[in-house]
């Protein structure tokens, strides 16, 4: 493997007395050069990952590097004083992690340049006993503090840190945190980045009013405020938070990504750096070693050719976007704004929102990272009947509202929601971040108000589905993967959505007959299924597919057909738990029918990197064939 190309051995292990509020010329000068050396290496491993096509937020961990090295010092000078992890309620900041486990000798440099691979153990959040070194699991954004408050609880002489963001305070969560922390005088060090950016732009602007400083201070949470780049001023201020009894947020004020030319104050630093920039700005600092490897770094491809589909790929999470634009251009500029409201979570880029935001501004709200409660905003709006609230984040976050759905349910609101980001296809993010339980949306009873659940194959079902249920009352949830998909293509080679297509909701679809037995599959899962379908029928094993778009309907037709065959493989990249196989297997035994039924869902922890989580869940078309051939066999 290629020698890290920074020498992480200059790092000067210098030790902080929390005693001091000052420190030495020869501590700020060693501080400043581990400021430095961290920062450039954080530049240069996360630019891997950009160069490779996995991604890997540059800006957050490259921001708080100055209050991590005087947290690392502290936690050399004083080990008996604090609980030594450098817990982050930002997850995405895992380049904090990786570099300090590196640093403290439980990971070899070199392996950095893995960053997102995968198979490397170096996934977008860290996860606890999958990385050495790395103690904890950040999972999502924000949900950090509550956690860290009851590790505080369970070590009541220490002092405990973790690294927030004004990002992450927008989230629920940090408000109850904040209560409990001052009701019981938590220990619990805040140590906040408040760089005004999110992805989709600067909290001032889409949430005007509210301070992170004051939200904190009016919880009861004593506050202190500087610049983050003062390193004198942020020493002090974390000392002074150490040695204050009760929870202390140390709020540091500075641009994202400070010092990087081009990115700078830019919403644009939360993700990756650029290659690009990334070269321009390693070739300023004089490593052009480092410079050089990533000019030639290269991805691991998807070379796979998918018999039964397209040659070209497009979003579904992009679709839906160009899909309401579509059906709100139909519609009069009073109508939409009387009849409309799309309520975005910071996501609007992510989810296609931005599409809308771009063409139908007035009727699009641009709010922060409260997913519940922007859930619940729009179901209010469109509790009136005829109005429509829509609604979009990350199916991992669906988790998140099933109260607030519930609460929608009840009230016979009409909500269009997009939960984009589903199942597990070019998850780099890794475990958090899949979207594996996203039937949990249909919780209501049987009687209960109109709740059906969408999981469109490709662009063209995904614009029938939603010109077919736009208008719907009820609850609608629409799934899209984070990955392009190609078009299903019937045996004649044609568009299978195309053309005079109309879908028709609750209705199970053919896609290919079979004698031997049927797959189940539907989103992303349909088209890998189509392939092993394909290839199992040269081999002279004659196996249907059938696409199942409604997740949670029955098709009472369909599934007598699918019931008197000899065989049912449901195949979803969702949770096995909880996905659809879960049911269908009931549905199938409710009704008299008992074919050879298995199924295949994600069932372990993810592998990071992209297309491959699939075939480490045995689930490409390689795992289905090989399911098949072992039913067939029984």
């Amino acid at each position: 493997m290629t020698k890290f190309p920074i020498d992480l051995g200059s790092y000067q292990r210098i030790s902080l007395n929390p005693g001091s509020t000052t420190l030495t010329s020869e501590q700020k000068a060693s501080l400043k050069h581990n400021i430095q050396l961290c920062r450039d290496a954080i530049v240069f491993f996360t630019a891997t990952g950009a160069a490779r096509g996995v991604g890997g937020h540059t800006g957050g961990p490259y921001d708080t590097v100055p209050e991590v090295m005087i947290m690392d010092a502290l936690f050399r000078g004083s080990s008996d004083k604090f609980v030594p992890v450098f817990f982050d309620e930002a997850g995405h900041r895992v380049a904090t992690q990786y570099l300090m486990s590196t640093l403290n000798g439980d990971l070899p440099a070199e392996r950095l340049m893995l960053y997102r691979e995968a198979h490397s153990h170096l996934p977008g959040h860290p996860e606890l006993g999958l990385t050495p070194g790395v103690k904890f699991s950040s999972g999502r954004l924000g949900h950090m503090w509550p956690y860290v408050n009851g590790v505080a609880m369970a070590n009541p002489s220490k002092v405990l840190f973790c690294l927030g963001s004004d990002g992450a305070q927008q989230e629920g969560n940090d408000a109850e945190a904040a209560r409990l922390a001052v009701a019981q005088k938590l220990n619990v060090k805040l140590i906040i980045d408040d760089n005004d950016v999110t992805i989709a732009g600067h909290p001032s602007k889409y949430l005007p009013g509210c301070s992170t400083a004051k939200t904190l201070a009016g919880q009861g949470v004593h506050v202190l405020e500087g610049d983050g780049e003062d390193l004198d001023s942020l020493y002090k201020h974390i000392i002074t938070a150490i040695n204050t009894q009760g929870p202390v947020a140390v709020i540091n004020h500075r641009p994202m990504c400070p010092g990087i030319v081009g990115l700078e104050g830019s919403n644009h630093g939360h993700d990756v750096i650029s290659v690009k920039m990334a070269i321009e700005y390693l070739e300023s600092r004089g490593h052009h070693a480092a410079a050089d490897i990533i000019k030639y770094q290269k991805g691991a491809k998807q070379d796979y050719v998918f018999k039964g589909a397209s040659e070209t790929w497009d979003a579904n999470r992009n679709v839906f976007g160009d899909a309401v634009v579509g059906i709100l251009g139909k519609m009069s500029a009073s109508e939409r704004v009387e009849k409309v409201r799309v309520i975005d979570s910071d996501l609007e880029g992510s989810c296609g929102l931005k599409k809308i935001h771009d063409a139908y501004p007035e009727v699009f709200i641009a709010s922060g990272i409260m997913e519940r409660s922007n859930f619940s905003a729009a179901a209010g709006f469109g509790m009136e009947k005829g109005k429509q609230g829509i609604f979009g984040t990350f199916s991992a976050f669906l988790e998140m509202c099933i109260s607030e759905i519930t609460m929608a349910r009840l009230n016979n609101s009409n909500v269009l929601c997009h939960f984009s980001h589903s199942g597990i296809d070019d998850m780099a993010d890794n475990t958090c971040h899949f979207g594996l339980n996203n039937m949990f949306a249909d919780n209501g009873l049987s009687d209960g108000y109109a709740t059906n659940l969408y999981f469109p194959a490709d662009p063209e079902q995904m614009k029938a589905c939603l010109e077919t249920i736009f208008f719907d009352p009820g609850l609608r949830f629409v799934f899209s993967t984070r990955s392009k998909v190609p078009s299903i293509l019937n045996a004649n080679g044609e568009k299978m959505f195309g053309g005079n297509y109309k879908f028709v909701s609750g209705k199970d679809e053919i896609i290919r007959e079979g004698t031997q037995g049927y797959i189940i599959s539907f989103g992303e899962g349909l088209y890998r299924s189509l392939d092993a379908v394909e290839r199992l029928k040269q081999e002279g094993i004659d196996v249907g597919l059938i696409n199942k778009p409604t997740l949670n309907v029955i098709d009472e037709a369909m599934l007598a057909k699918v019931g008197k065959s000899p065989m049912v493989l449901v195949v979803e990249s969702f949770n096995r738990k909880t996905g659809l196989g879960s049911r269908y297997g009931s549905w199938l035994l409710e009704r008299g029918h008992s074919p050879k039924f298995a199924h295949l869902g994600t069932h372990k922890e993810g592998c990071g990197g992209l297309w491959e989580q699939f075939p480490h869940q045995g689930i490409d078309p390689v795992g289905i064939m090989s399911k098949v051939k072992e039913l067939l066999k029984k």
